[in-house]
C-alpha cells in the first residue's frame, strides 16, 4: 500500500502513524593488525596486535590521548602527595562495565593485586614494580595480595602507594587496566573471549575468528559513548605486509599495520598522501641464547657477530622504511638521558670488520672452523629480507654458515621463550612508554621477556640504582650505566630504531602520530 494512502487511512482511523526513517550505515574501520592475539586478557597480554585491540576495549585510570599525551581515563581527577610517594585517584561518576555491572575502585585494587599475583604470571608484573609491595608479591617472598600498595578507601577512590617516587608511573598508568572480577572468576581464562568478556572501553568484543578477524562494537556504557564516532573496528591478522598493501588498495582495508619495505619507493610516488612515517620508539634487534651454545659464555662470539652487521647498508638497502641504525639499545626521544654508544659506533666499516675477524678468531673460530648457526624469525617478508641480508654479512666478513628458520608468529614466541632451541633470533621490542626503564626491564633475569636468558649482577646492580634514583638526572645517568653493560656484555645485537609506518585512506580522519603509535579508534572518525 502507497504511504500516502496508508496515511489518509490512518488519520481517517484516528490511529498514530510512525514511519521509520533509514537507519543511518555502520560506520566500520578495518585495520591490518600484523598477527593473531594471544590473549585479550588487560592482564596477560604481550605483543603489539593484542596491545592495538586492548587498547580500545578498555581503560585505565589514566589514558593516551591522540598525539600521546596523558589525559584522564576513568578518573577524573588525581592528585600527588608532598614526598611523592602517595597518588589519589577519583574516578568519574557512574563507570560501568560493558554488561551494565557498576564500576568502582575496588575493580582496579583486584586487577592490579591481579597483574601481580604470581598465580596468574602476568607477563607485565613489571609494570607495577615502582608499587609499594609490588615486586616481593610478584617474586612470592609476600604472600599477602592485600600488602600491595593500592587499596580503595570509599567507592570512588583509588589510592596508590609507591616504595619510591617514580616520576613516569603517569606513563604506566594507561596500561594498567581493570578485568570484571566475576567474569575471571566464573570462567578463568575463558572470560576475554567473546561470548563472555566484559570491558570497560570505548569499545566491546563481539567477534573473534581465530586467524582471520577480531571485532569490537561500540560500548554504549562507556562513560564518553557519545562521542565515539566509529561503530565497529576490525582487525585483520595478516603477517605478510606484501598482502597486506594488496588487500589496501583492493579496498578490504582502511588502514594497514605497516608497509612492505621494498615497496616503500613505489609507495611514496603512487600513495604519497596516504603514507605515514614517524619514529617509532622501539628497536629490532638479534637476541643471543646465553642459555646454550654456541653463545653462553662467549661474548667474544656475540661480538664479532655483533661487529660484522652494516648497520647503514641495512637501513639505506634492505630496511628503507625510515628506521634508523642503531648506536646503541634504548631509542631516541628519552629527555635528559646520556646516551651510552655500542662498540660498533663511530668505527669505520674497515675497522668494525676487522675487529669482528678478531673477535671471532679469539672465540675459536675461523676459515677452517667455520660458525654454523640457525638464525629464527616470524614469518613475514620485511623480516625474511633481513635476516638474508644479517646471514650475507655474515657470510662475507666471517664465513659463517647461517641456516634460516621461520615460525608463525605465536610459535616463534613459544620457542624464544622456552629457550631450548633457539640459537640467535629476530626479535623487536616497543617500549610500553617513553623511558629508559621499558626496554632495559625487558632484559631483567626475572622479567618473562628475557627471551636471551641474561644474567647480569652488574646490570641488575645499576639498573636498580637508577629506578630507585629520586633525582631525575641521577636517574638517567644511572640507567644509562645500565645500558652501557648491557652494550658491553652483548646478550643482543642492536640494529636499527622502528619508524611507523601505515596506509591510511583519505576518509580516515582524527589520526595523529604518536611516538608509541598508540591511536584509539574513539578519537577517529570516517568521513565518506
Amino acid at each position: 500500500m502507497p504511504v500516502a494512502l496508508t496515511c489518509r487511512l490512518a488519520a481517517f482511523l484516528g490511529l498514530a502513524l510512525w514511519v521509520a526513517a533509514p537507519a543511518a550505515a555502520e560506520t566500520v574501520l578495518r585495520l591490518g593488525n600484523a598477527a593473531e592475539c594471544g590473549t585479550l586478557d588487560p592482564q596477560r597480554w604481550n605483543a603489539s596486535p593484542e596491545s592495538n585491540v586492548i587498547r580500545n576495549i578498555y581503560e585505565g585510570l589514566l589514558t593516551i590521548l591522540p598525539g600521546g599525551t596523558i589525559g584522564p581515563g576513568q578518573a577524573a581527577s588525581w592528585n600527588v602527595s608532598p614526598d611523592g610517594k602517595v597518588w589519589t585517584f577519583t574516578l568519574r561518576p557512574g563507570l560501568r562495565w560493558s554488561n551494565g555491572d557498576p564500576l568502582t575502585a575496588e575493580d582496579f585494587v583486584y586487577s592490579f593485586r591481579r597483574q601481580v599475583d604470581p598465580a596468574v604470571a602476568a607477563d607485565n608484573a613489571f609494570l607495577m614494580a615502582s608499587i609499594l609491595n609490588a615486586t616481593a608479591i610478584n617474586s612470592g617472598t609476600e604472600k599477602d595480595l592485600t600488602k600491595l600498595g593500592v587499596e580503595a578507601p570509599d567507592p570512588m577512590t583509588v589510592r596508590i602507594t609507591l616504595q619510591a617516587p617514580n616520576l613516569a608511573l603517569p606513563n604506566i598508568l594507561p596500561l594498567l587496566r581493570p578485568a570484571h572480577r566475576a567474569s575471571v572468576e566464573a570462567y578463568g581464562r575463558d572470560a576475554f573471549k567473546p561470548r563472555h568478556i566484559v570491558s570497560n572501553g570505548a569499545y566491546r568484543l563481539v567477534e573473534w575468528q581465530p586467524q582471520a578477524r577480531i571485532a569490537v562494537a561500540r560500548n554504549k556504557n562507556y562513560w564518553d559513548a557519545a562521542h565515539t564516532q566509529i561503530d565497529r573496528l576490525e582487525f585483520y591478522p595478516i603477517e605478510d605486509p606484501s598482502e597486506e598493501l594488496k588487500r589496501y588498495r583492493a579496498g578490504d582495508l582502511d588502514m594497514t599495520y605497516t608497509v612492505p619495505n621494498d615497496q616503500v619507493p613505489f609507495i611514496k610516488a603512487a600513495l604519497a598522501d596516504e603514507y605515514h612515517q614517524e619514529p617509532w620508539f622501539g628497536i629490532f634487534y638479534l637476541g643471543f641464547n646465553l642459555t646454550r651454545p654456541p653463545f653462553k659464555d662467549n661474548l667474544k662470539l656475540r661480538e664479532a657477530l655483533t661487529l660484522a652487521i652494516d648497520r647503514d647498508a641495512m637501513v639505506d638497502k634492505i630496511a628503507i622504511a625510515g628506521y634508523t641504525a642503531a648506536k646503541g639499545w634504548l631509542p631516541p626521544g628519552i629527555e635528559g638521558y646520556p646516551y651510552p654508544a655500542g662498540p660498533w659506533d663511530g668505527l669505520s666499516k674497515e675497522a668494525r670488520e676487522a675487529r669482528a675477524r678478531a673477535d671471532y678468531q679469539a672465540a675459536g673460530y675461523g676459515p677452517e672452523h667455520p660458525l654454523q648457526v640457525e638464525l629464527t624469525y616470524n614469518t613475514s617478508e620485511n623480516n625474511k629480507r633481513i635476516v638474508i641480508a644479517v646471514a650475507g654479512m655474515w657470510k662475507q666478513v666471517l664465513g659463517v654458515q647461517t641456516a634460516l628458520s621461520n615460525q608463525e608468529f605465536k610459535t616463534f614466541l613459544d620457542i624464544r621463550r622456552e629457550k631450548k632451541t633457539t640459537q640467535v633470533f629476530r626479535a623487536g621490542y616497543i617500549g610500553f612508554y617513553r623511558d629508559p626503564v621499558p626496554l632495559l626491564d625487558v632484559l631483567r633475569a626475572d622479567n618473562p621477556r628475557d627471551d636471551v636468558g641474561y644474567d647480569s649482577a652488574a646490570f641488575e646492580t645499576l639498573y636498580d640504582a637508577g629506578a630507585a634514583a629520586l633525582d631525575p638526572a641521577e636517574r638517567m645517568a644511572d640507567l644509562a650505566k645500565a645500558e652501557a653493560q648491557v652494550l658491553t656484555d652483548l646478550p643482543v645485537a642492536p640494529i636499527f630504531y622502528y619508524a611507523a609506518q601505515h596506509l591510511i585512506k583519505p576518509y580516515v580522519k582524527g589520526w595523529q602520530p604518536s611516538p608509541l603509535d598508540d591511536f584509539r579508534g574513539q578519537d577517529m572518525v570516517i568521513v565518506k
